[in-house]
C-alpha cells in the first residue's frame, strides 16, 4: 500500500521546515554524482524524503524556467508560459483557499532526479495540496487559473471582453473535477500541440498517485519558489535552497535506485486504476525490467484483470489505448508506439485470464490492429519483423520491419476523445 494522503500535511510542514529555513542559507556541496545530499537525507527526514544535491536543483530551476507555449485554438495567440509562473498560490490564498504545498510530480519529478533514465517527459505535471471542502472550492480553483492566463495575453488584446469560459475554450485541453468519498481533487491540463502539457492539478485527497516506483516521485518546490523570491543573489553550488524530494512509493533511495538501474517496482497492482497494464508495458519498451524476485506471470494477471474490470468495453479499451498511445508516443515516435502494442499483445495474450475467449479475441484483435497501423508509419525497414513478431524471452520487441503495410481502418469509430470516467465541468 501507498502512504496514504491523510497525513500529507504533515510530511509537508516537515520538508518545508528544511527547505524554508535554508532558502536563504548556504547549501551542502552536492555529491559527485548529481545524487542526494547526504545531509538532507538523513534520517530525521524520513525514508520517504531526501535532499536534493545541486545538479539536481539546478535541473528543477532550468526546467522551472523554460517557456513553454500554451496554444490557443481559432485566432486566441500562442500564451509563452514559465512553469514557475503558473503556480497560483497566492491568487488562491488571497481568495481564502489554503495551500499547503506545491509539488513537481511525475516524469518530470523523475527527468529532475535522473535525467539518463531513458523515460524523458512529456507532461509537467504541478500538484497543489488544497482544501476542497465543497462545489466553491472546486468553482474557486478554475476561475483563479483561467484568471492567471489572462497576464500572459499579449499587449493589445482587449482582455475586458475576454471571459473564463471563453479562455477555458481557447486553452484548457482537460478540465477534470473528481469527488468522492475517498478522493477529491481537480485537474486543469493546458494546451500544447507537441504533447508538453502543462497539468495543474489541486489536490485535497486521493488514493494513489502513482503505478511504479519509478514515477512515484514529487519533488517539494516551496523552498525554491521563496528563493527566487526573496534573493537577489543568483544561485550556485555554494548558495542554494535545500529542495526536498518524495517518494510516494515508500522508500526514496529504493525507488531512486530502481529509477538508476531500471527496475519494475510497484506495491498492490490490482489498486492502479487500469492496473498499470499500459506503463508496464511502455516500461519494457523503454528497457526496464522486473526484479529477479517479482513473479511475472502474477503480476501481469493482476494487472490484466484491474484493466478489464476498469475498461471492460471495447470501445472504451480503444479510447484508452488510443489516449494513452497519443501521449506518450505522439509524432516520429511510430517504432516505440508499435513495440508497445506489440509487447501490450503479448502480456494480455499470456495473462489474461479474466475473459470468455471471444472477448479475449476481439481485445488483441484491437491491439494488432492499432499495432499494424504503427507499424506502416514506419515505411520499409529490416526483414526482422516480416510477420507477427512477438518479444524475446529478454522482452526486446523489433521496432522496424522490410516492408510497407497498408494503412489499416481502426476496428471501430473513434470516440470523442475526453475520458467519459470522471465527471466534468
Amino acid at each position: 500500500m501507498m502512504p496514504s494522503e491523510s497525513g500529507a500535511e504533515s510530511r509537508d510542514q516537515a520538508a518545508a521546515q528544511v527547505g524554508t529555513a535554508a532558502a536563504s542559507a548556504v547549501a551542502t556541496a552536492a555529491p559527485a554524482g548529481g545524487g542526494p545530499d547526504p545531509e538532507a537525507s538523513s534520517a530525521s527526514l524520513g525514508r520517504h524524503l531526501s535532499g536534493l544535491g545541486w545538479p539536481q536543483v539546478k535541473r528543477l530551476d532550468a526546467l522551472l524556467s523554460e517557456p513553454i507555449p500554451i496554444h490557443g485554438r481559432g485566432n486566441f495567440p500562442t500564451l509563452s508560459v514559465q512553469p514557475r509562473q503558473i503556480v497560483v498560490r497566492s491568487s488562491l490564498e488571497e481568495q481564502g483557499l489554503r495551500v499547503h504545498g506545491v509539488r513537481l510530480h511525475g516524469s518530470a519529478a523523475s527527468h529532475v532526479l535522473h535525467p539518463e533514465s531513458g523515460l524523458g517527459y512529456k507532461d509537467l505535471d504541478l500538484v497543489f495540496r488544497v482544501d476542497l471542502h465543497g462545489e466553491a472550492s472546486f468553482q474557486l480553483v478554475k476561475e483563479v487559473v483561467l484568471a492567471c492566463l489572462l497576464d500572459f495575453l499579449p499587449a493589445g488584446v482587449n482582455r475586458a471582453k475576454i471571459t473564463p469560459l471563453t479562455l477555458k475554450e481557447a486553452y484548457v485541453q482537460k478540465l477534470v473535477k473528481v469527488c468522492t468519498d475517498t478522493d477529491r481533487w481537480s485537474l486543469i491540463s493546458l494546451s500544447n500541440k507537441s504533447g508538453k502539457n502543462v497539468e495543474l492539478k489541486f489536490v485535497d485527497s486521493v488514493r494513489r498517485q502513482f503505478e511504479f516506483s519509478v514515477d512515484s516521485f514529487q519533488i517539494i518546490l516551496d523552498s525554491l519558489l521563496l528563493f527566487g523570491q526573496c534573493s537577489s543573489t543568483p544561485m550556485s553550488e555554494a548558495f542554494h535552497p535545500t529542495v526536498t524530494g518524495e517518494s510516494l512509493y515508500g522508500d526514496f533511495a529504493e525507488a531512486l535506485d530502481h529509477l538508476r538501474h531500471r527496475v519494475i517496482a510497484t506495491r498492490s497492482p490490482e489498486e492502479i486504476r487500469g492496473g498499470g497494464l499500459l506503463k508496464y508495458c511502455h516500461l519494457l519498451v523503454r528497457g526496464f525490467r522486473p526484479r529477479p524476485s517479482t513473479d511475472v506471470r502474477a503480476l501481469q494477471r493482476y494487472m490484466c484483470s484491474r484493466f478489464f474490470i476498469d475498461f471492460p468495453d471495447l470501445v472504451e479499451q480503444q479510447r484508452t489505448l488510443e489516449r494513452y498511445l497519443e501521449a506518450h508516443f505522439s509524432g516520429a515516435d511510430s517504432a516505440r508506439r508499435y513495440a508497445c502494442l506489440v509487447t501490450l499483445h503479448r502480456v494480455v495474450n499470456e495473462s489474461t485470464v479474466c475473459l470468455m475467449s471471444h472477448e479475449r479475441r476481439q481485445t488483441l484483435d484491437l491491439i494488432a490492429t492499432l499495432a499494424l497501423q504503427a507499424l506502416a508509419e514506419q515505411g520499409p525497414a529490416t526483414a526482422a519483423a516480416l510477420a507477427w513478431h512477438p518479444s524475446g524471452p529478454d522482452g526486446v520487441v523489433p521496432t522496424t520491419v522490410s516492408y510497407y503495410v497498408t494503412p489499416v481502418q481502426p476496428l471501430l469509430a473513434r470516440a470523442h476523445s475526453y475520458p467519459t470516467w470522471l465527471p466534468c465541468n
